[in-house]
Protein backbone atom coordinates (compact mmCIF):
# COMPACT_ATOMS: atom_id res chain seq x y z
CA UNK A 1 0.00 0.00 0.00
CA UNK A 2 1.27 3.38 -1.02
CA UNK A 3 2.17 5.58 1.77
CA UNK A 4 3.40 8.55 0.29
CA UNK A 5 0.23 10.76 1.80
CA UNK A 6 1.04 9.17 5.25
CA UNK A 7 2.20 11.73 7.52
CA UNK A 8 5.49 10.98 9.39
CA UNK A 9 7.84 12.01 12.12
CA UNK A 10 11.71 12.87 10.67
CA UNK A 11 12.68 9.25 10.29
CA UNK A 12 9.95 8.26 8.67
CA UNK A 13 7.35 6.78 10.83
CA UNK A 14 4.02 6.82 10.36
CA UNK A 15 2.16 9.04 12.74
CA UNK A 16 -1.28 8.49 13.75
CA UNK A 17 -1.42 11.01 16.14
CA UNK A 18 -0.07 14.52 14.65
CA UNK A 19 -2.28 17.03 16.74
CA UNK A 20 -3.02 15.17 20.12
CA UNK A 21 -0.78 14.68 22.92
CA UNK A 22 -0.34 11.39 24.90
CA UNK A 23 -1.51 11.95 28.65
CA UNK A 24 -2.23 9.85 31.49
CA UNK A 25 -5.49 10.03 30.77
CA UNK A 26 -7.70 12.66 29.16
CA UNK A 27 -6.79 15.40 31.35
CA UNK A 28 -3.56 13.92 32.80
CA UNK A 29 -0.51 14.98 32.45
CA UNK A 30 1.82 14.55 29.23
CA UNK A 31 4.48 11.76 28.76
CA UNK A 32 8.16 12.02 27.73
CA UNK A 33 7.68 9.16 25.68
CA UNK A 34 5.18 10.70 23.49
CA UNK A 35 8.63 12.01 21.20
CA UNK A 36 6.79 13.65 18.19
CA UNK A 37 5.86 15.96 20.61
CA UNK A 38 9.03 16.85 20.98
CA UNK A 39 10.57 16.78 17.56
CA UNK A 40 7.79 19.16 16.53
CA UNK A 41 8.27 21.63 19.56
CA UNK A 42 12.15 21.48 19.34
CA UNK A 43 11.91 21.54 15.62
CA UNK A 44 9.83 24.99 16.07
CA UNK A 45 12.51 26.10 18.46
CA UNK A 46 15.25 26.10 15.74
CA UNK A 47 13.32 27.25 12.48
CA UNK A 48 14.93 29.97 12.74
CA UNK A 49 18.59 30.77 11.53
CA UNK A 50 20.82 34.00 12.14
CA UNK A 51 19.45 36.92 9.52
CA UNK A 52 22.45 38.70 7.17
CA UNK A 53 24.59 41.07 8.98
CA UNK A 54 23.32 43.49 5.87
CA UNK A 55 20.95 42.69 3.21
CA UNK A 56 18.77 40.38 5.61
CA UNK A 57 15.23 41.96 4.25
CA UNK A 58 15.43 40.27 0.48
CA UNK A 59 13.27 38.71 -2.26
CA UNK A 60 14.43 36.18 -5.09
CA UNK A 61 13.72 34.66 -8.35
CA UNK A 62 14.87 31.94 -10.74
CA UNK A 63 15.72 32.93 -14.34
CA UNK A 64 17.97 32.50 -17.58
CA UNK A 65 20.85 34.61 -18.97
CA UNK A 66 21.47 34.82 -23.00
CA UNK A 67 24.24 35.83 -24.81
CA UNK A 68 23.46 38.49 -27.34
CA UNK A 69 26.80 40.14 -28.73
CA UNK A 70 30.25 38.48 -28.63
CA UNK A 71 32.74 39.48 -25.80
CA UNK A 72 34.96 36.55 -26.26
CA UNK A 73 38.29 38.85 -27.46
CA UNK A 74 37.83 39.79 -23.88
CA UNK A 75 37.48 36.87 -21.80
CA UNK A 76 37.31 32.67 -22.18
CA UNK A 77 34.47 32.29 -19.62
CA UNK A 78 32.45 29.78 -21.41
CA UNK A 79 29.13 31.08 -20.31
CA UNK A 80 29.39 33.65 -23.04
CA UNK A 81 31.32 31.75 -25.72
CA UNK A 82 28.35 31.64 -27.84
CA UNK A 83 25.48 33.98 -28.90
CA UNK A 84 22.27 32.82 -28.18
CA UNK A 85 23.58 30.54 -25.39
CA UNK A 86 22.13 30.29 -22.34
CA UNK A 87 22.48 30.04 -18.17
CA UNK A 88 20.37 29.53 -15.45
CA UNK A 89 20.49 32.40 -12.82
CA UNK A 90 19.09 33.01 -9.38
CA UNK A 91 18.86 37.11 -8.36
CA UNK A 92 18.32 37.95 -5.21
CA UNK A 93 17.28 41.80 -4.36
CA UNK A 94 17.45 43.24 -0.77
CA UNK A 95 18.09 46.24 1.11
CA UNK A 96 20.93 47.21 3.07
CA UNK A 97 20.31 48.04 5.97
CA UNK A 98 17.01 47.02 7.71
CA UNK A 99 16.25 43.69 9.57
CA UNK A 100 13.57 40.87 8.37
CA UNK A 101 10.93 42.72 9.21
CA UNK A 102 12.07 46.18 7.73
CA UNK A 103 9.78 47.84 4.81
CA UNK A 104 10.68 47.76 0.91
CA UNK A 105 10.18 51.25 0.94
CA UNK A 106 13.17 52.48 2.79
CA UNK A 107 15.50 55.24 1.80
CA UNK A 108 18.71 52.63 1.53
CA UNK A 109 20.58 50.96 -1.30
CA UNK A 110 19.14 47.68 -2.89
CA UNK A 111 21.25 44.22 -3.12
CA UNK A 112 21.36 43.22 -6.75
CA UNK A 113 23.03 39.49 -6.29
CA UNK A 114 23.24 37.05 -9.30
CA UNK A 115 24.06 33.77 -8.82
CA UNK A 116 24.95 32.15 -12.90
CA UNK A 117 25.12 28.08 -12.89
CA UNK A 118 27.48 28.07 -15.38
CA UNK A 119 28.97 24.45 -16.50
CA UNK A 120 32.61 25.88 -14.97
CA UNK A 121 31.09 26.30 -11.63
CA UNK A 122 29.12 28.98 -9.97
CA UNK A 123 29.67 32.30 -10.93
CA UNK A 124 28.43 35.65 -8.74
CA UNK A 125 28.07 39.34 -8.75
CA UNK A 126 27.30 40.36 -5.74
CA UNK A 127 26.34 44.18 -6.45
CA UNK A 128 24.07 47.08 -5.93
CA UNK A 129 21.74 49.14 -7.61
CA UNK A 130 24.46 51.93 -7.28
CA UNK A 131 27.59 51.61 -9.10
CA UNK A 132 29.56 53.08 -6.32
CA UNK A 133 29.66 52.43 -2.11
CA UNK A 134 30.29 54.52 1.10
CA UNK A 135 33.60 53.62 1.38
CA UNK A 136 36.64 52.36 -0.21
CA UNK A 137 38.56 50.25 2.40
CA UNK A 138 36.94 46.95 4.06
CA UNK A 139 38.40 47.86 7.31
CA UNK A 140 35.93 50.73 7.44
CA UNK A 141 33.40 48.89 6.37
CA UNK A 142 32.03 47.22 9.90
CA UNK A 143 31.83 50.76 11.61
CA UNK A 144 29.62 52.13 8.20
CA UNK A 145 27.21 49.80 8.37
CA UNK A 146 27.12 49.60 12.31
CA UNK A 147 25.76 53.68 12.13
CA UNK A 148 23.06 52.31 9.90
CA UNK A 149 21.50 49.65 12.31
CA UNK A 150 20.39 50.80 15.86
CA UNK A 151 22.07 52.44 18.73
CA UNK A 152 23.45 50.64 21.58
CA UNK A 153 21.80 52.46 23.93
CA UNK A 154 18.64 53.36 22.81
CA UNK A 155 18.08 50.89 20.25
CA UNK A 156 16.91 52.98 17.58
CA UNK A 157 17.83 54.06 14.41
CA UNK A 158 19.55 57.28 14.57
CA UNK A 159 20.80 59.66 12.44
CA UNK A 160 23.33 61.54 14.28
CA UNK A 161 25.36 58.12 13.81
CA UNK A 162 24.80 57.90 10.38
CA UNK A 163 25.77 61.87 9.78
CA UNK A 164 28.72 61.89 12.33
CA UNK A 165 30.34 58.73 10.15
CA UNK A 166 29.62 60.29 7.14
CA UNK A 167 30.87 64.16 8.33
CA UNK A 168 34.07 62.21 9.39
CA UNK A 169 34.45 60.43 5.76
CA UNK A 170 33.91 62.71 3.01
CA UNK A 171 34.76 59.66 0.84
CA UNK A 172 31.17 58.69 1.14
CA UNK A 173 29.95 61.74 -0.37
CA UNK A 174 29.22 60.34 -3.74
CA UNK A 175 26.92 57.64 -2.88
CA UNK A 176 25.49 59.87 -0.25
CA UNK A 177 24.06 61.92 -3.43
CA UNK A 178 22.50 58.86 -5.08
CA UNK A 179 20.57 57.70 -1.78
CA UNK A 180 19.39 61.26 -1.08
CA UNK A 181 18.36 61.83 -4.49
CA UNK A 182 15.33 59.98 -6.58
CA UNK A 183 17.38 57.59 -7.11
CA UNK A 184 17.09 56.48 -3.11
CA UNK A 185 14.03 54.83 -2.82
CA UNK A 186 12.94 52.26 -5.98
CA UNK A 187 9.55 51.58 -6.96
CA UNK A 188 10.51 47.88 -6.68
CA UNK A 189 12.92 45.81 -7.36
CA UNK A 190 11.99 45.66 -11.49
CA UNK A 191 12.48 49.42 -11.64
CA UNK A 192 16.03 49.93 -10.69
CA UNK A 193 19.53 48.99 -12.67
CA UNK A 194 22.17 46.27 -10.72
CA UNK A 195 26.03 46.65 -10.81
CA UNK A 196 28.97 44.61 -9.93
CA UNK A 197 30.28 47.70 -8.69
CA UNK A 198 33.65 46.63 -8.06
CA UNK A 199 36.47 46.47 -10.43
CA UNK A 200 37.10 42.77 -11.88
CA UNK A 201 38.93 41.92 -14.73
CA UNK A 202 38.83 39.91 -17.44
CA UNK A 203 41.04 37.07 -19.33
CA UNK A 204 40.89 35.96 -22.62
CA UNK A 205 42.39 32.77 -24.10
CA UNK A 206 45.55 34.74 -25.01
CA UNK A 207 46.02 35.33 -21.26
CA UNK A 208 45.28 39.15 -21.89
CA UNK A 209 44.12 40.92 -19.25
CA UNK A 210 41.87 43.78 -19.14
CA UNK A 211 39.37 45.16 -16.48
CA UNK A 212 35.94 45.40 -16.44
CA UNK A 213 32.74 46.80 -14.86
CA UNK A 214 29.29 45.02 -15.28
CA UNK A 215 25.80 46.56 -15.24
CA UNK A 216 22.52 44.98 -15.50
CA UNK A 217 20.06 47.74 -17.26
CA UNK A 218 16.13 47.26 -16.24
CA UNK A 219 14.34 47.02 -19.35
CA UNK A 220 11.47 48.31 -16.98
CA UNK A 221 12.76 51.66 -16.76
CA UNK A 222 13.60 53.49 -13.77
CA UNK A 223 11.16 54.41 -11.24
CA UNK A 224 11.18 55.76 -8.05
CA UNK A 225 9.36 56.40 -4.90
CA UNK A 226 9.25 59.80 -3.50
CA UNK A 227 9.76 60.14 0.35
CA UNK A 228 6.47 60.86 0.79
CA UNK A 229 4.93 57.85 -1.86
CA UNK A 230 7.69 55.81 0.50
CA UNK A 231 6.42 56.78 3.84
CA UNK A 232 2.48 56.18 3.09
CA UNK A 233 3.62 52.51 1.42
CA UNK A 234 5.41 51.71 4.49
CA UNK A 235 2.36 52.20 6.29
CA UNK A 236 0.16 50.27 3.56
CA UNK A 237 2.65 47.16 2.82
CA UNK A 238 5.41 46.58 4.03
CA UNK A 239 6.46 43.84 1.73
CA UNK A 240 5.28 45.42 -1.57
CA UNK A 241 8.25 44.71 -3.77
CA UNK A 242 8.05 41.53 -2.64
CA UNK A 243 4.63 41.17 -3.60
CA UNK A 244 5.30 42.93 -6.88
CA UNK A 245 7.87 40.45 -7.88
CA UNK A 246 5.62 37.28 -7.19
CA UNK A 247 2.97 38.75 -8.76
CA UNK A 248 4.76 39.48 -12.01
CA UNK A 249 6.43 36.51 -12.45
CA UNK A 250 2.95 34.24 -11.73
CA UNK A 251 1.13 37.13 -14.38
CA UNK A 252 3.72 36.27 -16.70
CA UNK A 253 5.16 39.25 -16.93
CA UNK A 254 8.79 38.03 -16.65
CA UNK A 255 11.21 41.10 -15.56
CA UNK A 256 14.34 41.78 -17.77
CA UNK A 257 17.56 43.34 -17.29
CA UNK A 258 19.87 44.31 -20.27
CA UNK A 259 23.67 43.30 -19.32
CA UNK A 260 26.71 45.27 -20.27
CA UNK A 261 30.31 45.82 -19.30
CA UNK A 262 32.59 48.68 -19.71
CA UNK A 263 36.16 47.86 -19.99
CA UNK A 264 39.46 49.52 -19.24
CA UNK A 265 43.29 47.94 -20.30
CA UNK A 266 46.21 48.76 -18.18
CA UNK A 267 47.68 51.64 -19.60
CA UNK A 268 43.76 53.73 -19.35
CA UNK A 269 44.13 52.01 -15.77
CA UNK A 270 47.39 53.74 -15.34
CA UNK A 271 46.35 57.04 -16.59
CA UNK A 272 43.15 57.43 -15.15
CA UNK A 273 42.27 60.59 -13.37
CA UNK A 274 41.05 58.52 -10.24
CA UNK A 275 42.04 55.50 -8.74
CA UNK A 276 40.28 52.88 -11.11
CA UNK A 277 40.18 50.96 -8.33
CA UNK A 278 38.01 52.78 -5.99
CA UNK A 279 34.89 51.93 -5.07
CA UNK A 280 33.14 55.64 -4.73
CA UNK A 281 34.00 56.08 -8.05
CA UNK A 282 32.57 55.38 -11.51
CA UNK A 283 34.24 55.31 -14.77
CA UNK A 284 32.43 57.54 -17.21
CA UNK A 285 30.65 55.83 -20.19
CA UNK A 286 31.70 58.96 -22.40
CA UNK A 287 35.25 57.51 -21.89
CA UNK A 288 34.62 53.96 -21.13
CA UNK A 289 30.90 53.47 -22.98
CA UNK A 290 28.96 50.30 -22.50
CA UNK A 291 29.18 46.89 -24.56
CA UNK A 292 26.32 45.03 -24.83
CA UNK A 293 26.27 41.31 -23.64
CA UNK A 294 23.08 39.97 -22.94
CA UNK A 295 19.68 39.90 -21.32
CA UNK A 296 18.47 38.60 -18.13
CA UNK A 297 14.94 37.01 -17.81
CA UNK A 298 13.27 36.36 -14.34
CA UNK A 299 10.58 34.07 -14.68
CA UNK A 300 10.16 31.37 -12.20
CA UNK A 301 9.16 32.45 -8.62
CA UNK A 302 10.77 29.92 -5.93
CA UNK A 303 8.31 27.39 -4.65
CA UNK A 304 9.80 27.93 -0.51
CA UNK A 305 11.15 31.22 0.25
CA UNK A 306 13.62 30.47 2.77
CA UNK A 307 15.34 27.16 0.88
CA UNK A 308 15.49 29.41 -1.60
CA UNK A 309 15.61 33.28 -1.04
CA UNK A 310 17.02 33.01 2.88
CA UNK A 311 19.50 30.11 2.51
CA UNK A 312 21.08 31.53 -0.97
CA UNK A 313 24.80 32.34 -0.28
CA UNK A 314 26.53 34.46 -2.51
CA UNK A 315 30.28 35.94 -2.65
CA UNK A 316 32.58 37.71 -4.76
CA UNK A 317 34.72 34.86 -4.58
CA UNK A 318 33.11 32.80 -5.99
CA UNK A 319 34.77 33.27 -10.19
CA UNK A 320 35.13 31.22 -12.67
CA UNK A 321 37.85 31.01 -15.58
CA UNK A 322 37.99 33.91 -17.72
CA UNK A 323 36.58 36.27 -14.80
CA UNK A 324 39.10 37.63 -12.12
CA UNK A 325 39.22 40.09 -9.68
CA UNK A 326 41.76 43.30 -9.53
CA UNK A 327 43.26 45.31 -6.92
CA UNK A 328 39.80 46.91 -5.70
CA UNK A 329 40.54 47.15 -2.09
CA UNK A 330 36.40 46.89 -0.85
CA UNK A 331 36.32 43.78 -3.42
CA UNK A 332 39.48 42.10 -1.79
CA UNK A 333 37.80 42.39 1.59
CA UNK A 334 34.60 41.09 0.41
CA UNK A 335 36.86 37.63 -0.73
CA UNK A 336 36.92 36.72 2.53
CA UNK A 337 34.53 38.46 4.26
CA UNK A 338 31.28 36.82 2.39
CA UNK A 339 32.02 33.05 2.80
CA UNK A 340 33.12 33.79 6.48
CA UNK A 341 29.55 35.37 7.10
CA UNK A 342 27.79 31.93 4.67
CA UNK A 343 29.70 29.53 7.32
CA UNK A 344 28.66 31.62 10.52
CA UNK A 345 24.93 31.94 9.19
CA UNK A 346 24.25 28.71 7.20
CA UNK A 347 27.36 26.29 7.99
CA UNK A 348 30.63 25.07 6.07
CA UNK A 349 28.48 22.78 4.13
CA UNK A 350 25.89 25.89 2.50
CA UNK A 351 27.46 25.91 -1.09
CA UNK A 352 25.67 21.95 -0.94
CA UNK A 353 22.38 23.79 -0.25
CA UNK A 354 20.12 23.24 -3.11
CA UNK A 355 19.97 27.27 -4.11
CA UNK A 356 24.02 27.26 -4.07
CA UNK A 357 25.16 24.22 -5.44
CA UNK A 358 26.86 24.00 -8.71
CA UNK A 359 24.51 21.32 -10.99
CA UNK A 360 27.54 20.13 -12.65
CA UNK A 361 30.47 17.96 -11.46
CA UNK A 362 32.07 18.91 -8.29
CA UNK A 363 35.03 17.32 -6.63
CA UNK A 364 36.75 17.97 -3.69
CA UNK A 365 38.06 16.33 -0.67
CA UNK A 366 36.08 18.33 1.67
CA UNK A 367 34.04 16.23 3.97
CA UNK A 368 32.01 16.58 7.54
CA UNK A 369 30.93 19.74 9.17
CA UNK A 370 27.69 20.59 10.60
CA UNK A 371 24.52 19.78 8.19
CA UNK A 372 26.70 17.40 5.86
CA UNK A 373 23.59 16.35 4.07
CA UNK A 374 24.45 14.29 1.34
CA UNK A 375 26.43 11.17 0.87
CA UNK A 376 29.89 12.49 2.40
CA UNK A 377 32.02 11.75 -0.29
CA UNK A 378 31.27 8.10 0.53
CA UNK A 379 34.16 6.20 0.86
CA UNK A 380 36.84 7.64 -0.87
CA UNK A 381 39.73 9.63 0.41
CA UNK A 382 39.94 12.93 2.55
CA UNK A 383 43.65 13.83 1.48
CA UNK A 384 45.39 14.40 -1.92
CA UNK A 385 47.55 13.17 -3.41
CA UNK A 386 46.70 9.23 -2.82
CA UNK A 387 46.94 5.86 -4.07
CA UNK A 388 43.30 4.97 -3.93
CA UNK A 389 41.24 7.68 -6.40
CA UNK A 390 41.44 8.78 -9.59
CA UNK A 391 41.42 12.43 -9.80
CA UNK A 392 44.05 14.56 -10.73
CA UNK A 393 44.48 18.26 -10.66
CA UNK A 394 42.83 20.54 -13.77
CA UNK A 395 45.04 20.67 -16.57
CA UNK A 396 43.76 23.61 -18.38
CA UNK A 397 44.53 27.15 -16.61
CA UNK A 398 43.96 27.38 -13.19
CA UNK A 399 42.22 30.37 -11.80
CA UNK A 400 45.53 31.48 -10.06
CA UNK A 401 47.29 31.34 -13.37
CA UNK A 402 45.33 34.37 -14.73
CA UNK A 403 47.03 37.65 -14.32
CA UNK A 404 44.16 38.77 -12.18
CA UNK A 405 45.75 42.09 -11.20
CA UNK A 406 49.02 43.81 -12.41
CA UNK A 407 52.07 42.07 -10.78
CA UNK A 408 54.41 45.26 -10.86
CA UNK A 409 52.40 46.04 -7.84
CA UNK A 410 54.14 46.49 -4.23
CA UNK A 411 52.56 44.60 -1.76
CA UNK A 412 51.96 46.89 1.75
CA UNK A 413 49.48 49.34 3.85
CA UNK A 414 48.88 52.69 2.02
CA UNK A 415 47.36 55.53 2.60
CA UNK A 416 43.55 54.90 0.83
CA UNK A 417 43.80 58.41 0.06
CA UNK A 418 47.26 59.22 -1.30
CA UNK A 419 47.11 61.11 -3.97
CA UNK A 420 43.70 60.48 -4.45
CA UNK A 421 41.23 62.57 -2.34
CA UNK A 422 38.97 64.13 -4.38
CA UNK A 423 35.95 62.90 -2.73
CA UNK A 424 33.89 66.08 -4.78
CA UNK A 425 34.01 66.33 -7.93
CA UNK A 426 31.53 63.65 -9.23
CA UNK A 427 29.71 64.33 -6.48
CA UNK A 428 28.94 67.59 -7.40
CA UNK A 429 28.91 66.76 -11.27
CA UNK A 430 25.74 64.41 -10.53
CA UNK A 431 23.94 67.21 -8.92
CA UNK A 432 24.55 69.30 -11.68
CA UNK A 433 23.25 67.54 -14.28
CA UNK A 434 19.84 66.35 -12.11
CA UNK A 435 16.92 68.22 -13.48
CA UNK A 436 15.87 71.56 -11.23
CA UNK A 437 12.88 69.31 -9.18
CA UNK A 438 15.01 66.69 -8.67
CA UNK A 439 17.72 68.76 -7.15
CA UNK A 440 15.02 70.58 -4.55
CA UNK A 441 14.11 67.51 -3.82
CA UNK A 442 17.14 66.13 -2.97
CA UNK A 443 18.21 69.15 -1.23
CA UNK A 444 14.70 68.63 1.08
CA UNK A 445 15.53 64.72 1.42
CA UNK A 446 19.03 65.66 2.60
CA UNK A 447 17.99 68.24 5.24
CA UNK A 448 15.61 65.89 6.33
CA UNK A 449 17.78 63.13 7.37
CA UNK A 450 19.94 65.80 8.51
CA UNK A 451 17.25 67.36 10.85
CA UNK A 452 17.38 64.38 12.68
CA UNK A 453 21.14 64.54 13.96
CA UNK A 454 20.83 65.16 17.97
CA UNK A 455 23.12 65.39 20.74
CA UNK A 456 26.01 67.22 21.85
CA UNK A 457 27.93 66.91 18.76
CA UNK A 458 24.52 67.93 16.75
CA UNK A 459 25.94 71.71 15.39
CA UNK A 460 29.50 70.19 14.82
CA UNK A 461 28.36 67.09 12.76
CA UNK A 462 26.43 69.58 10.65
CA UNK A 463 28.91 72.17 10.06
CA UNK A 464 31.33 69.39 9.12
CA UNK A 465 29.08 67.58 6.50
CA UNK A 466 27.66 70.68 5.59
CA UNK A 467 31.17 71.90 4.23
CA UNK A 468 31.68 69.05 1.94
CA UNK A 469 28.30 69.36 0.53
CA UNK A 470 29.34 73.35 -0.47
CA UNK A 471 33.29 71.53 -2.10
CA UNK A 472 31.05 69.51 -3.77
CA UNK A 473 28.82 72.36 -5.14
CA UNK A 474 28.01 76.13 -3.93
CA UNK A 475 24.25 75.65 -4.37
CA UNK A 476 23.96 72.24 -3.15
CA UNK A 477 25.66 73.14 0.45
CA UNK A 478 23.49 76.84 0.25
CA UNK A 479 20.09 75.16 -0.27
CA UNK A 480 20.90 72.04 2.78
CA UNK A 481 22.12 75.23 5.02
CA UNK A 482 18.82 77.20 4.26
CA UNK A 483 16.68 74.40 4.59
CA UNK A 484 18.75 73.17 8.27
CA UNK A 485 18.34 77.00 9.53
CA UNK A 486 21.89 77.36 9.33
CA UNK A 487 23.54 80.29 8.89
CA UNK A 488 26.77 80.12 6.76
CA UNK A 489 28.96 83.14 5.63
CA UNK A 490 30.48 81.78 1.96
CA UNK A 491 33.57 83.55 2.36
CA UNK A 492 35.13 82.68 5.19
CA UNK A 493 34.63 79.06 4.79
CA UNK A 494 37.82 77.48 3.13
CA UNK A 495 36.27 75.52 -0.13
Amino acid sequence: MSRRNFLTNETGTPMKYYEDSESVGERGPLLIQDYFLFEKMAHFNRERIPERVVHAKGSGAYGTFTVTNDITKYTKAKLFNEIGKQTRVFLRFSTVGGELGSADAERDPRGFAIKFYTEEGIWDVVGNNTPVFFVKDPKKFSDFIHTQKRDPRTNCKSPTMMWDFWSLNPESLHQVMILMSDRGIPRTHRHMNGYGSHTFSLINDQKELIFVKFHFKTAQGIENLTQEEADIMKGSDMDHAQRDLVNAIDNGDFPKWNMKIQVMTEKEANEFKWNPFDLTKVWSHGDFPLIDVGTLELNEVPDNYFAHVEQSAFSPSNIVPGIGFSPDKMLQGRIFSYPDAHRYRLGVNHNSLPVNKCPFMVNTYHKDGTMRFDSNNGSSPNYYPNSFDNSEPYDGVDLNDCPHQPEDKRIGTFDRNYNDDDHYTQAGNLFEIMPEEEKARTILNIAGSMSGISGIKKDEIINRQLCHFFRANVVLGAGIAKELGVHIDIEKMNL
